[in-house]
């Protein structure tokens, strides 16, 4: 990591002391839009996310746009992305671009340094992606991100259910009796920031999805964290159906690392109501969840 540069686990772990664990998703769905009275086009899905933007500042300290909401309308959606990217990183909220890209080579190299470059024109603070083709083929991203300042939330056990056969699969291990997908890429994910210098969380974390029994997917949450805990970026709280209430027991060892993703039962509200929604929200999380890491 370069001198001066603040790891994302220490700007990650700041944020939950000073908001707590909540992140806002930005998804401009179309029926949202239209809630809004917004068009569905960049222009409308400019002003949702600058909307958003504006509501989270001062309540919560994250925010996770959908990409794909944003890429439906082009190039038109790729700048108005621009400019919420913008506008939530000036206003000191941490961004996760959920881009779940996954590739091989240069191909993955390229990805992330098009999200986790600093001056990039689509720099977050940290993007999900997919290592469903072995942890091993996201190594230039991780690279990038650790030197950077910059995270990965790595895929490891989605809530669709058309995943779980894939990632509940066995990965055969020499001398051992193997382990699931999910599990081989949460140590993958372990060893990695195990290896860099001590922080209160590692720049890579992974998506576990609330609704799961994670048990089923071979992951053990009763163990300690370890060194430089991945942090856990959670969907699947509020529309979804997983309870606030039940967190700490579904998460267990990764508890103190996990974020709160919501985004359809917050926007839900509507563009005056919103601001509101995210502070009541954000208290909830915090009194449930606390703020401290450890």
């Amino acid at each position: 990591m370069t001198a001066g540069t603040k790891a994302f686990g220490d700007r990650l772990a700041s944020a939950f002391v000073e908001f707590g664990r909540l992140c806002v998703g930005i998804d401009p769905h179309p029926h949202l839009l239209q809630e809004w009275g917004l068009d569905e086009s960049g222009a409308g899905t400019r002003e949702f996310g600058l909307r958003v933007v504006d509501a989270v500042v001062g309540h919560a300290g994250i925010v996770k746009p959908q990409i794909a909401f944003f890429e439906r309308y082009g190039a038109a959606g790729y700048a108005a992305l621009e400019d919420v990217l913008a506008a939530a990183r000036a206003a000191g909220v941490l961004v996760i671009a959920d881009a779940k890209r996954g590739d091989i080579g240069t191909s993955v190299e390229a990805y992330g340094q098009a999200w986790l470059t600093p001056g990039s024109p689509l720099e977050a603070d940290a993007m999900t992606i997919s290592a469903f083709q072995g942890v091993g083929s996201i190594a230039a991203p991780m690279e990038l991100a650790e030197s950077a300042g910059k995270g990965l939330f790595v895929l490891a056990a989605t809530s669709n259910p058309e995943a779980e056969s894939i990632q509940r699969a066995v990965v055969p291990v020499e001398n051992a009796s193997g382990q699931t997908v999910s599990r081989a890429i949460i140590d993958g994910v372990k060893a990695f920031n195990e290896a860099q210098a001590a922080h209160p969380l590692g720049s890579i974390g992974v998506v576990l999805g609330a609704t799961l029994d994670l048990a089923r997917f071979g992951i053990d949450t009763a163990s300690p964290a370890g060194v430089n805990p991945p942090p856990v970026l959670a969907p699947g709280f509020g529309h979804q159906g997983a309870k606030l209430s039940d967190a700490r027991s579904i998460f267990g060892s990764y508890a103190p690392a996990t974020i709160v993703s919501e985004s359809r039962a917050i926007l839900s509200a509507g563009p005056d109501r919103v601001a509101q929604v995210i502070r009541d929200r954000a208290e909830q999380v915090r009194a449930e969840m606390g703020s401290q890491i450890g």
